[in-house]
């Protein structure tokens, strides 16, 4: 998986198309990833004790990682990721203005 967490997205589809943010959590295991402020939800949070309160929380809920698109940090665009050996170690590059992410 080419997303990983704390990295700045761009949606491409849904209903949040267009809107950014930051990669929260990776899930390779399914193939997706959580926005923040994308894709937010409404759960149900039942009282556990007496005295507390039942609530209604906004989460916010996986997209498919096809379904988003890196921005490089230094072009500020949004790009396809390249890989690229430097000192031996693999590393992400941005397709634009071939800097590492």
């Amino acid at each position: 998986m080419r997303i990983k967490k704390g990295d700045k997205v761009k949606i491409l589809s849904g209903k949040d198309r267009g809107k950014t943010g930051k990669v929260l959590k990776v899930l390779p295991k399914f193939d997706r990833v959580v926005v923040e402020n994308i894709n937010l939800m409404k759960r149900h949070k039942k009282a556990r004790q007496t005295g507390e309160q039942s609530e209604r929380v906004t989460v916010a809920m996986p997209i498919k990682s096809s379904n988003v698109q890196l921005i490089c940090p230094k072009c500020s665009k949004p790009t396809r990721i390249g890989h690229k050996k430097v000192d031996g170690k693999n590393v992400r590059v941005c397709k634009k203005c071939e800097a590492e992410v």
